[in-house]
């Protein structure tokens, strides 16, 4: 680590592949929002400073604090010490233990009560002493570890580089054409939309950052409206459909950012409508980061990031690029449609054949969302027992339709074939943070009994 009195300078101008933390310009500039406070640079700086000074001397850190400015100091400090952060796809016990395990020089950072499994240190009541200087990390040093979701298997370790995460939040704010503005965030930052959506885009366009973890309508409406303009929102599908659907309503906002699963446009241009704002639909998975952007209401078409690059083998595409720590092959079906766009259809392993006749589940979700009166709901397909064939199940919630009125809703969209056997009506699907449904819960849900 060095320090740098030149906080604008951009890539292709800095000596040794040397990036700076923030590019924040100035020690007044706002770097986060946190209990109605305006965090300047300056003091950011010296919380790093100080928190660095007392960090263990470990290689890896699993970040837990749930406070997105915490969070934001400690990941900065862990650069500086030239620590790891290792960011598991959740934090229950198990979970932990997994990691630890694999990782065994480890500790954690935390400002809960709850005591995770392994060793830890609190992040403090109060930093003092540390000193307002710009850090500058080698773009080659090992940054992070992200793990792959599991709902195919056992998590997959992805690292990546600081000069990949700095070249890809830089090019998803080029793009974006942000140069100013407070992110407000429903979205965890212990994942990689969140962390790069939320903290990186920040730190490399001199964003500021609402600290809160936001979830219930309310509790956004009033961050938003309390926030400096222009606004940013980073937010999922799941958490648009409930916004939207406020009767409180929402304040605008300048620009919408949505992630982690398809977007029917119907809810873009609704969101849109509600909040009065563009909103951007960004595509990535946690192998390749970032990878293309798109206006939903008015463009089919991804249009990659500058710095992804996307290359066919074998039926199959890969990402990779300035953007992209190495080469990342990409779960999706990708139909490309010219050097940097092409068209999305769902993950590969999506795609169920049944009485030889093919669709995907990502299409069959499409149509069973847009039954008037489904509140929610996911077709997938559970593993057959012994040496019966498996069928499509769905939940779905519907408080004022009959089983019936779904079948027969959905006999008039798609092949009989692909009608759900079981179909389970549940009060919520179990989604985590990100909105996500992990395969085990869906299972646990579907053994509970069909109608």
């Amino acid at each position: 680590m060095i320090i740098v009195d030149r906080p604008g300078l951009r890539p292709l101008e800095a000596a040794a592949d040397l990036y700076p933390i923030t590019r924040h310009p100035t020690d007044d500039s706002i770097v986060a929002l946190r209990a109605g406070r305006r965090i300047t640079r300056a003091s950011f700086l010296r919380d790093v400073a100080a928190l660095a000074a007392r960090l263990p001397d470990h290689r890896y850190i699993v970040n837990l604090c749930n406070d997105r400015y915490r969070f934001m100091v400690g990941f900065a400090a862990s650069l500086c010490r030239g620590q790891v952060s290792l960011l598991p796809p959740g934090d229950a016990p198990g979970v932990l233990q997994a990691v630890a395990a694999d990782y065994p020089d480890l500790y954690a950072l935390t400002d809960s009560a709850a005591a995770p499994p392994l060793p830890r240190l609190d992040y403090p009541e109060t930093l003092e002493g540390g000193a307002a200087v710009l850090p500058a990390i080698s773009g080659t040093q090992p940054a992070l570890i992200l793990f792959t979701s599991g709902s195919t298997g056992r998590p997959a370790p992805v690292p990546k580089s600081w000069g990949v995460l700095v070249r890809s939040a830089l090019a998803a704010g080029d793009r974006l054409a942000i140069s100013r503005g407070t992110i407000i965030a429903t979205v965890p930052h212990q994942h990689s939309y969140g962390l790069e959506s939320t903290i990186l885009l920040a730190w490399q366009h001199g964003l500021a950052v609402e600290s809160g973890g936001l979830f219930f309508p309310a509790d956004i409406r009033a961050a938003i409206e309390a926030a400096p303009q222009p606004r940013i929102l980073v937010t999922t599908p799941v958490h648009l459909k409930a916004l939207v659907a406020d009767p409180g309503g929402m304040p605008p906002v300048d620009l919408i950012l949505s992630a982690t699963a398809p977007l029917q446009i119907a809810l873009a241009a609704q969101a849109e409508a509600c909040f009065g704002a563009r909103l951007i639909e960004i595509y990535g998975c946690t192998e390749a980061g970032q990878v293309a952007t798109r206006r939903t209401v008015r463009d089919a078409a991804w249009h990659c990031l500058d710095g992804v690059a996307l290359n066919r083998r074998n039926g199959r595409v890969w990402a990779s690029g300035q953007a992209v720590e190495g080469e990342a092959l990409l779960q999706d079906s990708i139909e490309q449609t010219g050097p940097a766009t092409f068209h999305l259809g769902g993950r590969s392993a999506d795609l169920v054949d049944v009485a030889g006749k093919r669709t995907s589940l990502a299409h069959l979700n499409h149509l069973l969302l847009g039954i008037e009166g489904v509140q929610d709901g996911v077709f997938f397909m559970p593993e057959p027992a012994g040496r019966t064939v498996a069928r499509l199940a769905a939940l779905v919630v519907a408080p004022t339709l009959r089983p019936e009125d779904i079948r027969t809703a959905l006999r008039a969209l798609t092949d009989a074939a692909f009608l759900p056997r079981p179909l389970v009506f549940v009060d919520a699907l179990p989604r985590n943070a990100l909105g996500k449904l992990p395969r085990e819960a869906l299972l646990q849900l579907l053994r509970r009994g069909d109608v």
